[in-house]
C-alpha cells in the first residue's frame, strides 16, 4: 500500500518542530481538534501525521488571501527551511534504511554491518536496504515537493494565528542560539519519536537511532564477512623485503598439519574467496574439511600501505607481476611457515624434529594470481630455494594473452605506444577519492536494485569482454569496492599483460633496456618462464572455463601442453564458467573438484617420540660416527 520513499517522508514529517501543525481538509469541520492520526495509504504523497494545534478560520473567503500571502513569504520561508531541511537528511539517512513498514513496535538500530540477518550473509545478495544514487535522487525530489507544501501551510498559518507567529519570531530573536541548542540536543540523544504509518497505535514512540554510515555505502571487510559467519579470524600483517605492508588473513587450525593459502587475481582480494558464503566459498569449504586456511593479498590499494608513510604516489605503484610472484607470495608463504612451524612445535612438543617442515602447503590461485604463483615456483627453483607448497590448482590462469577480444587488443596496442607517456600521467587506475568511490558505489546500488539498468550494464560489459558469461554487475557490488579503499591495478601490470600478448611468451617484464634487463635478470632479455617448465616439481592442476573469454580455454592448454612436454605432473578440466565464475559464482561442481584436488596430498602421520625411543637414537647415531671415523 506505501512506497518506501512515502513512508519515509511520513517519518521525516514526525520529526518537524514543536510549529507544525496538521490542517484539516474542506469536508472536516473547522472547530474540530485533530490529534496525531496516521493517514491512509491513499493519501500516502501528503505524509500528513504532525503534532496538532488548534485552527479556526473561515476557508469560504481566506483560500485566496493565503494565496497571496504564500507567495509573498515564500522567498523567506525557503531560505529559513534550507538549515533544517539539511540537517533531517543527514540524521534521518540512517533511519530509512532500516526502515520496518511492518511492525508498529520500536526498534533499536545499530550500524551497517550488525544488522544482517542470516540471508544477508551472503555478499551477493537480492535484497539490500542500501540507496543508489537514483534513489537518492527519488528522496531529494521527495523531501524538496514536502519542503513546498509545509511552506504553504506555515505561511497561511502564520498569516491567520498572527499571534502565534510573533511569539515564534520573538523566540528567535531573544535567543538565536535556542535552535542550535535543540538541534545539539537531538543528535546528542540520538532519539526520534516517530509513528508506524497505518497502525493501529498511532502513539509516537522513541526509536533509537545511530548516526553512523550516513552515506549508506556498505564498506564491509572480509573480516566482517568471516566473523558474521561464525568463523575464526585472524590477521596477519606482512612486509615485503621491498617495503610493501601487504595482509595475510587467517580462518585458523592451530593444530591442522594441512594448508591451503588462496590467491586472488587482477582487481581483486581475498573477498573473493568468501563472497558466495558458507555453501559456495573454498575458503569455508577448504576450513570446513579440516585445512587451515589462509587468503593472500597482493600489493596495490588505494590506501597504499607501506613503511615509508611518504612514499610517492608515482613510487608506490612501480611495480609489476614481477613483484607479485618474487616478493609478495614469497612473503607471505614464509610467514605461513614460520607460523605453522610455532604452532605445532608447542602442540606438538614430542615430536621428532627434522629438516623437513611439519605440515603439507596447498595453494589455489585465480587469474593473475595463478600467473604470480607459477613464477613464484620457478624463480625459487632456480635460486635453490624451497617453495614449500604441495600441490597447486590454478583456475583460468594467466599467462598467455595471445586470443584476447577486441577492446583488450585495442587497450595493449594503445598500452605498448604511448608507454612512456602513460606511466609519466598514470601510474595506476583506481577511483582517486572517496567520494568518486562514494558514487560509484551507489551507481552499483542502482544496477541491483533497478533490473533494467543492472541487465543493460550486464550487456555491455559482456559485450565488451568479448561476450564472457560472467556475473559484471554482482562483482561490481562486492564491498572491497567502498569508499575507504578499493584495490588498483599499475600500470606497469597492463604493461606487462601487454609485452605477454605481443611475444605470445609468458615472460618476466620487460623494463625496456638491455642494461636493466642485465642487471635484474643476468641477460638482455627478460627470462621466458616457459622456457623453464620442467623445473615444476609438485602436481598442477590447470581448470579452463568453456565460456572465459579474458583467458580462453586454448590459452589454458597451451601451459598444459607445455607443461606436458616437459614433464610436469599436471592435469587439466573445463568448466561451463566465465572468467568470474570460479571464485564470484556458487557452483558446487568446482567445490567439488577443488576439494577432491586438495585431499589428494596426504599430510605426514604425527611422528612421536618417547624418551627411551630418542635415546636409542641418539646412541645408534654415535655409533655409526664411530665406525665411520675407524
Amino acid at each position: 500500500g506505501v512506497s518506501s520513499f512515502n513512508q519515509f517522508i511520513h517519518e521525516l514529517s514526525v520529526d518537524s518542530d514543536s510549529s507544525s501543525v496538521d490542517y484539516a481538509s474542506a469536508e472536516d469541520e473547522p472547530d474540530e481538534i485533530y490529534r496525531s492520526t496516521p493517514s491512509s495509504p491513499l493519501s500516502d504523497g501528503s505524509g500528513t501525521c504532525r503534532t496538532s494545534t488548534h485552527i479556526n478560520h473561515d476557508p469560504h473567503w481566506t483560500n485566496w488571501v493565503a494565496y497571496i500571502f504564500s507567495w509573498i513569504l515564500l522567498p523567506a520561508r525557503f531560505l529559513l527551511r534550507i538549515p533544517f531541511l539539511l540537517f533531517r537528511l543527514l540524521s534521518s539517512q540512517e533511519s530509512k534504511a532500516s526502515l520496518d513498514t511492518g511492525s508498529p513496535r520500536p526498534r533499536t538500530f545499530h550500524p551497517f554491518r550488525k544488522v544482517h540477518s542470516s540471508k544477508d550473509h551472503v555478499v551477493q545478495r537480492t535484497i539490500d536496504r542500501r540507496r543508489g544514487v537514483i534513489e537518492d535522487l527519488h528522496l531529494a525530489i521527495e523531501i524538496f515537493i514536502e519542503a513546498i507544501f509545509d511552506m504553504f501551510h506555515k505561511a497561511a498559518y502564520f498569516v491567520f494565528s498572527p499571534f502565534a507567529a510573533f511569539r515564534i519570531f520573538g523566540k528567535w530573536f531573544s535567543s538565536p542560539s535556542a535552535g542550535d541548542k535543540d538541534i545539539d540536543d537531538k543528535v546528542s540523544n540520538a532519539s526520534v519519536p516517530t509513528a508506524t504509518l497505518g497502525a493501529n497505535d498511532p502513539s509516537p514512540r522513541e526509536r533509537n537511532l545511530t548516526l553512523h554510515h550516513t552515506l549508506n555505502t556498505d564498506a564491509r571487510t572480509c573480516r566482517d564477512v568471516i566473523t558474521e559467519l561464525g568463523y575464526p579470524y585472524e590477521a596477519i600483517h606482512v612486509i615485503t623485503s621491498d617495503g610493501y605492508v601487504i595482509l595475510l588473513e587467517r580462518l585458523p587450525r592451530r593444530d591442522a598439519r594441512k594448508a591451503v593459502f588462496l590467491q586472488h587475481g587482477i582487481l581483486d582480494s581475498s573477498m573473493g574467496w568468501v563472497s558466495n558464503g558458507v555453501v559456495g566459498s573454498p575458503a569455508f569449504a577448504a576450513f570446513d574439511q579440516g585445512y587451515d586456511v589462509f587468503l593472500g593479498n597482493f600489493r596495490g590499494l588505494v590506501s597504499r600501505e607501506h613503511v615509508d608513510k611518504n612514499i610517492s604516489l608515482r613510487q608506490y605503484w612501480r611495480f609489476s607481476i614481477n613483484e607479485h610472484g618474487t616478493e609478495d607470495i614469497p612473503a607471505m608463504i614464509e610467514k605461513i611457515h614460520e607460523v605453522k612451524t610455532a604452532e605445532l612445535k608447542l602442540s606438538h612438543p614430542n615430536e621428532e624434529t627434522n629438516d623437513e617442515q611439519p605440515y603439507k602447503l596447498c595453494a589455489i590461485s585465480h587469474s593473475m594470481g595463478g600467473a604470480a604463483m607459477l613464477m613464484y615456483i620457478i624463480i625459487r627453483r632456480i635460486e635453490e630455494k624451497p617453495h614449500r607448497l604441495s600441490r597447486l590448482v590454478l583456475l583460468s590462469p594467466a599467462g598467455f594473452h595471445d586470443e584476447t577480444s577486441f577492446l583488450f587488443t585495442v587497450a595493449h596496442y594503445i598500452c605498448l605506444l604511448l608507454a612512456p607517456i602513460l606511466a609519466l600521467f598514470v601510474p595506476a587506475l583506481y577511483i582517486p577519492t572517496r567520494f568518486f568511490r562514494m558514487l560509484f558505489n551507489k551507481l552499483v546500488r542502482d544496477f541491483h536494485n533497478y533490473p533494467a539498468v543492472g541487465g543493460l550494464v550486464q550487456t555491455i560489459l559482456s559485450y565488451g569482454f568479448g561476450g564472457d558469461s560472467s556475473n559484471w554487475v554482482g562483482v561490481l557490488g562486492l564491498p572491497h569496492y567502498n569508499m575507504n579503499d578499493m584495490p588498483g591495478l599499475s600500470f606497469r601490470v597492463i604493461h606487462h599483460l601487454a609485452q605477454i600478448k605481443r611475444t605470445k611468451k609468458f615472460r618476466m617484464y620487460d623494463f625496456g633496456s638491455k642494461a636493466v634487463n642485465m642487471e635484474v635478470y643476468g641477460s638482455p632479455e627478460p627470462i621466458d618462464l616457459g622456457e623453464y617448465y620442467s623445473l615444476i616439481d609438485i602436481p598442477i592442476d590447470l581448470v579452463a572455463g568453456k565460456k572465459d573469454q579474458i583467458i580462453t580455454s586454448s590459452m589454458v592448454k597451451k601451459h598444459y601442453r607445455l607443461m606436458k612436454d616437459s614433464g610436469v605432473d599436471v592435469s587439466y578440466n573445463e568448466f561451463e564458467y566465465g572468467h568470474l565464475d570460479f571464485t564470484f559464482a556458487h557452483h558446487e561442481e568446482l567445490l567439488a573438484f577443488v576439494m577432491s584436488r586438495l585431499l589428494l596430498v596426504e599430510p605426514d602421520l604425527k611422528r612421536q617420540s618417547s624418551p627411551k625411543k630418542a635415546l636409542k637414537l641418539k646412541k645408534t647415531g654415535q655409533a655409526r660416527s664411530g665406525v665411520s671415523s675407524n
